[in-house]
């Protein structure tokens, strides 16, 4: 098993922790790490975008010249795509972008993602994290010990005065262990848990 370094809301080492090998000690797949991102992505696009076609523009019923001896190309209708003000040719329609995986393609995914935070150093472990009150300056507090400014935390037992803290600061995002995805474990540049939040997520993804 790994063993990480556990750290305090001052920045202090105060102890080690073994991590399952089963969650944060995995081949990690490039692959199914890919598409997990271009699925988390799809599925957030709302695809509503609409343009139209010449069949929907509104006017140009009859034909704007007379086929033959005018000079011009013939024309058919002053909504032909050529035109200004006519439609699209290939126009844009609203469509579901969403896709999915299996639940073990996801899963795999996820445990790379942890993995590869592992391997690169970049996952911090806290023994602990609270708060009294909700203050944004206190948990500025709390990264600055731990020298962070880009990461994804993920705590326990969601406690609110954690996220209402933390919601206010950019390029901080917190989640539950239920809740984390491969997109914001890779986009976030450390990865934040606390002792329980560890142990919430050996005993669900393991």
């Amino acid at each position: 098993m790994a063993k990480v370094s556990v750290y305090n809301m001052e920045g202090k080492e105060v102890g080690t922790l073994d991590l399952n090998d089963k969650i944060f000690g995995v081949t990690i797949n490039k692959h199914l790490v890919h598409m997990a991102v271009v699925q988390y992505l799809a599925n957030k696009r709302q695809g509503t975008q609409k343009a139209k076609t010449r069949s929907e523009v509104r006017g140009g019923g009859r034909k704007p010249w007379r086929q033959k001896g005018t000079g011009h190309a013939r024309q058919g209708s002053i909504r032909s795509p050529q035109w200004r003000g006519g439609g699209v040719v290939f126009a844009p329609v609203p469509r579901d972008y969403s896709f999915k995986m299996n639940k073990k393609e996801k899963r795999i995914a996820l445990k790379s993602a942890l993995t590869s935070r592992a391997l690169e150093g970049k996952l911090i472990v806290l023994d602990e994290l609270k708060l009294d009150e909700i203050k944004t300056k206190k948990f500025q507090l709390v990264l600055d010990n731990l020298k962070v400014k880009k990461a994804l935390i993920v705590i326990a037992d969601e406690s609110q005065n954690i996220i209402k803290s933390a919601r206010n600061i950019p390029k901080i995002k917190t989640a539950g262990p239920n809740t984390i995805n491969v997109y914001d474990i890779l986009k976030g540049d450390t990865l934040i848990l606390t002792k329980d939040a560890v142990a919430k997520i050996e005993e669900v993804y393991a």
